[in-house]
C-alpha cells in the first residue's frame, strides 16, 4: 500500500536523522519508538497540487525541541526519494508518486484479479459472527434486513481480509413466544373453519398473540395437510411446532434469496435440552457468583463492571434470557473460536456488560467478545415514515425486496454506519439515475464492461489499434490489456492519475474496514471510485487512439472493472455487465 510505503519512508527517515544528530534533542530510542508505534499519520493533502500524500511531523517538535519545518527538512534529507518526489510545507512532508509506481498498481490489479485487495492473513483469527437471530414468530421486518445485509457483508469483508469466519443465527425458540404463536395459529385455523372468533381487542391481552395476517396462509396449509383435525381437541404443542417450523422455513428461504448464508442455525431450545444452560448455572453457583434474594437467584455481575447485579433465575424457578445467553456465549468459545462478534439492536446496549461479566466469571476473556450495536431503519414512502411491528400490519423485508430488488435493498442497508439510523427512501432506491447510489456504482461497472466489449466488437487490430476485417478475440483483448506500456499509462490526463490513486486506495480501505468492522466504508469507496471513473471516461477516449495509448487506457479500465467487482462482491451486490 502506498500509504504504508510513504509512512515507512518517513519513519526510517526519522531514525536516520536522529542518528546523524539533525533532529534536535530527539534521542535514538525516541526515533525507534516513532517507527514501532506509528505515532505519525498519513493523509491526502487538501490541495492536490502539494502531492498525493502528506505526513505531518509537527508532533515530533515536543521532543525534538525544534520547529516543525526544520524537523520535516531534516527527515527529507534522509529519504531515499526512489519512485517519488518530495516537498515540505510547514510541518508537512508531501509525496508525489512517480508514474512508474502508479503504473505498478495497474499491473498488480491485472495480475491478482479477484485477489486484488485481499489480506495476507498475517493476523488471521477464527471468528464466530452472530447476527439477525430473530424469534421464529413471523416474517422479517426491515430492521432484520439491515442486520442481515450488514452481517453478511461484514462476513465477506472479514473473509476477504484473511480471517476464518463462521456465520451463525441463534434461534430464540425456547420462550413463551412460541406458545403465543401456537395460540395465534389456532385462532386463524378457527377463522378458516368459519368460527366467529378473533383476537382480543384489549391491548394487554392482545400482547399474548401475534394477530398479523401472515399466519392466515399457514392456517390454510395446516388444514390442507390435516383436513380431519379437531382444532379444539388438538394438542396446542402441535400447533406451536407447526407454526414455528413454517416461520423458520419462511425466514431461511428469504435469507437465501437475500444472499445471506449462515453456517449454522443454533436452537436455543436445543441448548437447554443439551444441559449446557444448567451446567453453566451450576458452575457460577459453585464459584460463589450467585446469591438468593426475594426467592430469585442473582448473578454478581457488579463484580465485573456491570451497574447492577442481574437475575438469572426467577422466583418461579424459570430462567431469564440471560441464563441461556451465558451458556450460549461460553459454548461459542468452547467450540474453539478466537473472537466473537455479535450484531445487536441499540436497545440491547445495557446487555453487553452483563454478558461480558458472565464470561469473565467463567474464566473467558471478555475482550474477545465484540458487540456491534445497530440503529433501526426508517422506511420512507412518498416522503412519509412507515411504522412497523409484528403485532399489526407491517412492511416486511420480503415486501421491500419485491419493491426495489435485492441489490438496492442490500446496498441501502449497508451504506450508513451501523450505529446511525438509516432513512430508506424507496422511491429513490428504485430510480435509474445518478441520484441513486447503487445505480451510480453499478452503472460504472456496466460502462467499463461496455468499453471492453466495444474493443472487441469494433474489430480493432491488436497490433495497430485500427479496425480490421477480423474481430478481436477475448484472448487478444486480454493480451492487449496485459501488455500495456507503463510509460504511457499516465500520459492521458490528470484524471488518470486520480483514478489510479483511488484504485490503489482499495487495499487500505479493506484493511481499515476489516479492522474497524465497518461496511459503509466500502460503499463510500465504490461511490468515490465510480465518480473518478466517470470523470476519467468523460474526458478521455479509450478506443480509437494510437495502439500504445489504447493499451494503457484499456488496462486502466480493466483494473477499474476488477476493483469494482471485488468491492461489490464484498457488499453482496451484483456487478452487472449491461444496464
Amino acid at each position: 500500500m502506498l500509504k504504508d510505503f510513504f509512512l515507512k519512508e518517513v519513519e526510517n527517515g526519522v531514525i536516520e536523522a536522529v542518528k546523524s544528530g539533525t533532529l534536535g534533542q530527539m534521542g535514538v530510542n525516541e526515533g525507534k519508538e516513532v517507527s514501532e508505534k506509528h505515532t505519525l499519520m498519513i493523509e491526502k493533502p487538501k490541495n492536490p497540487d502539494f502531492g498525493d500524500f502528506a505526513v505531518n511531523v509537527s508532533s515530533l517538535a515536543r521532543t525534538a525541541k525544534i520547529a516543525p519545518p526544520m524537523i520535516a527538512n531534516a527527515i527529507v534529507e534522509k529519504l531515499s526519494k526512489k519512485n517519488y518526489t518530495v516537498s515540505v510545507v510547514g510541518g508537512f512532508i508531501n509525496f508525489k508518486a512517480s508514474d512508474s509506481l502508479l503504473a505498478d498498481t495497474i499491473e498488480e490489479i491485472l495480475n491478482k484479479k479477484e485477489n486484488y485487495g485481499r489480506g495476507d492473513g498475517s493476523d488471521k483469527e477464527k471468528i464466530l459472527l452472530e447476527y439477525v437471530s430473530a424469534n421464529p414468530t413471523g416474517p422479517f421486518h426491515i430492521g432484520h434486513g439491515r442486520w442481515a445485509a450488514m452481517g453478511s457483508a461484514l462476513a465477506n469483508l472479514l473473509k476477504f481480509y484473511g480471517h476464518d469466519v463462521y456465520q451463525e443465527f441463534y434461534i430464540n425458540d425456547a420462550g413463551s413466544q412460541i406458545q403465543k404463536l401456537g395460540n395465534s395459529l389456532k385462532i386463524r385455523i378457527q377463522q378458516e373453519l368459519g368460527e366467529n372468533v378473533d383476537f382480543p381487542t384489549d391491548e394487554t391481552e392482545r400482547k399474548n398473540f401475534y394477530p398479523g395476517e401472515y399466519l392466515i396462509p399457514v392456517a390454510k396449509k395446516f388444514l390442507k395437510e390435516h383436513p380431519e383435525v379437531d382444532v379444539h381437541a388438538c394438542d396446542i404443542q402441535i400447533l406451536c411446532d407447526y407454526a414455528k417450523a413454517e416461520m423458520e422455513a419462511c425466514q431461511r428461504e428469504l435469507l437465501e434469496n437475500f444472499r445471506v448464508h449462515f453456517d449454522k442455525f443454533y436452537s436455543e431450545l436445543d441448548l437447554h435440552k443439551s444441559g449446557k444452560v444448567e451446567k453453566r448455572y451450576k458452575e457460577l453457583m459453585d464459584k460463589g457468583y450467585l446469591y438468593e434474594q426475594e426467592g430469585a437467584i442473582w448473578f454478581k455481575s457488579t463484580q465485573y463492571g456491570d451497574d447492577q447485579d442481574r437475575v438469572i433465575k426467577k422466583a418461579d424457578g424459570s430462567n431469564t434470557y440471560l441464563t441461556a445467553d451465558i451458556a450460549y456465549h461460553a459454548d461459542k468459545f468452547d467450540r474453539g473460536f478466537d473472537r466473537l462478534i455479535d450484531i445487536w439492536g441499540a436497545d440491547h446496549h445495557g446487555y453487553i456488560a452483563r454478558v461480558k461479566a458472565s464470561l469473565e466469571a467463567l474464566g473467558y476473556n471478555p475482550d474477545k467478545l465484540e458487540v456491534l450495536l445497530g440503529q433501526l431503519v426508517n422506511l420512507i414512502i412518498d416522503g412519509n415514515e412507515v411504522r412497523m411491528g409484528k403485532r399489526k400490519n407491517m412492511v416486511t423485508l420480503d415486501d421491500l425486496i419485491e419493491e426495489v430488488g435485492v441489490d438496492a435493498t442490500r446496498y441501502w442497508m449497508e451504506m450508513r454506519n451501523i450505529d446511525m439510523t438509516l432513512d430508506f427512501d424507496i422511491e429513490l432506491a428504485k430510480r435509474s439515475t445518478d441520484e441513486n447510489p447503487v445505480f451510480y456504482v453499478q452503472y460504472a461497472h456496466a460502462r467499463v464492461c461496455s468499453i471492453l466489449r466495444n474493443a472487441v466488437s469494433e474489430k480493432l487490430n491488436p497490433e495497430t489499434g485500427e479496425k480490421s476485417p477480423a474481430p478481436m478475440t477475448e484472448k487478444e483483448l486480454e493480451d492487449l490489456i496485459n501488455n500495456f506500456d507503463k510509460n504511457l499509462v499516465l500520459k492521458t490526463t490528470d484524471s488518470a492519475k486520480s483514478l489510479i490513486l483511488k484504485l490503489e486506495e482499495f487495499k487500505s480501505v479493506i484493511k481499515l474496514s476489516a479492522q474497524n468492522r465497518t461496511v459503509y466504508t466500502i460503499c463510500r469507496y465504490v461511490q468515490e471510485l465510480a465518480q473518478e471513473f466517470h470523470s476519467f471516461y468523460n474526458s478521455n477516449r479509450v478506443i480509437g487512439e494510437d495502439k500504445e495509448l489504447m493499451r494503457a487506457r484499456l488496462g486502466l479500465v480493466a483494473a477499474v472493472r476488477i476493483t469494482l467487482k471485488n468491492a461489490l462482491d464484498i457488499l453482496g451486490v451484483s456487478a452487472p455487465e449491461r444496464m
